[in-house]
């Protein structure tokens, strides 16, 4: 099935850019309720897996062990920017775990928020290995590995053992056969998922609804990781950063992931969505996500406020100008 157009970006009255992709919404009974395009269209769930990856090392207690803080808990789920307090977080979680950051397979980088890495440039340090997004899922992997007993060396491979745990914790969370999972390289060097997204969304409806996971261990793992997100929004992505401020609204769980997958669950409402946009973009993720919200009624008004702050619909120069609009253009399909 084709993607569906989601989103036009006007200039003055003409349609300048357009977006396409794939919704999926899944109800409590982990069937697809809504949809826009291809509800089973495949995609790699690159960062929006980062909740998944680190269930194995919270439902051994792993970053107790280490005495992580619970803001070192969060950096576990994070796609951080870098910023500050990020970085304390991730050299505080190296030391507790004793590892340095050659250890880290993830590379070498600049931080992603901007104000950061232009501090950093100005004052001609180097890239480093803890500055890269996925710093802290490498150290929760880490210090899962230390606390199995696992060798560190190879982590990031897909026959490494905390590897093929983190897969299976994936699929029983995705009610989706482990073996028909696509594996990819992650821009970390990790392990990365394709599956389709109406089984990406069980996953998160089941981050949003733990009660629904039946192994007591895992649905413990979820619950603080959860919980840990909701309290610590700013520790998984950054400041006003999508992530952060949907976070923010303690009924909502969501990660996000590159190249245009978006994911999240709502508690109360007993919903999840995953959606794709195809061209890998990310700056229309807010349009889409309050367009969503208002379409199945979602009474949290704020936070469907705070999306339009971070993508308005009037369209701004440089000068502050208004110049055109961003409209989301698609409307949910209810199935069944």
């Amino acid at each position: 099935m084709n993607a569906a157009l989601l989103v036009q970006e006007l200039r003055g009255n003409l349609v300048e850019c357009e977006y396409e992709g794939h919704i999926c919404g899944v109800s409590y009974a982990k069937t697809v309720k809504y949809k826009v395009g291809n509800p089973h269209h495949v995609a790699y769930m690159r960062s929006s897996a980062k909740p998944f990856q680190a269930i194995p090392g919270f439902r051994i207690g792993a970053g107790e062990r280490f005495g992580f803080t619970d803001k070192e808990l969060t950096l576990i789920m994070a796609s951080h920017r870098a910023e500050p307090f990020h970085v304390q977080a991730a050299e505080s979680m190296m030391r507790k775990i004793g590892v340095s950051e050659p250890d880290l397979a993830c590379g070498r980088s600049y931080p992603l928020n901007e104000a950061a890495r232009h501090a950093l440039v100005a004052q001609g340090k180097p890239m480093r290995p803890i500055y890269h997004n996925c710093s802290g899922k490498h150290l929760g992997i880490l210090a899962y590995c230390k606390a199995m007993g696992y060798p560190i060396k190879g982590y990031q491979e897909p026959d490494h053992p905390a590897q093929k745990d983190i897969l299976a914790v994936l699929a029983m969370m995705a009610e989706y056969p482990a073996e028909q999972i696509r594996i990819g390289i992650d821009g970390c060097g990790l392990p990365v998922f394709g599956l389709p997204l109406n089984h990406i969304a069980i996953a998160y409806l089941k981050l949003a609804c733990p009660e629904l996971i039946e192994d007591a261990a895992t649905r413990a793992a979820v619950e603080q990781i959860t919980s840990l997100m909701n309290d610590n929004p700013e520790m998984v992505s950054g400041t006003d950063m999508i992530c952060s401020t949907l976070l923010m609204d303690d009924n909502i769980v969501a990660k996000g992931g590159a190249k245009g997958i978006y994911c999240f669950g709502l508690k109360k409402e007993r919903l999840a969505f995953a959606l794709k946009v195809m061209d890998g973009s990310e700056e229309k993720w807010p349009l889409i996500v309050a367009s969503i919200l208002e379409q199945i009624g979602y009474s949290r008004t704020k936070t469907i406020e705070r999306m339009y702050r971070l993508c308005p619909k009037p369209l701004a120069n440089a000068g502050g100008t208004i110049v055109g609009e961003n409209r989301a253009v698609f409307r949910l399909e209810t199935v069944g």
